[in-house]
């Protein structure tokens, strides 16, 4: 995750280019996901969309493995 996130409170909403690189992912990619889903929850005020930041770290934790065969623990159930 970008360094200036420790700088923030978990409260801080982000624009989808602030919170793509917070995530070190594309803007285009979290767009993507807004519409296919798999991605973080978002807010939708009119045309702007914006990221807690606690919910892009929740999100980020969840999906923490410790290898690549690793299929954690949220998909065992």
């Amino acid at each position: 995750m970008d360094a200036s996130v420790e700088t923030l409170s978990s409260d801080q909403y982000l624009r989808t280019a602030e919170a793509a690189r917070t995530l070190g992912l594309s803007k285009r990619t979290l767009e993507k996901w807004r519409c296919v889903g798999g991605g973080p929850v978002f807010f939708k005020f009119g045309r702007v969309c914006l990221y807690k930041l606690g919910d892009l770290i929740a999100w980020a934790e969840a999906r923490r493995r410790i290898s690549t065969s690793d299929p954690g623990a949220n998909l065992t159930k």
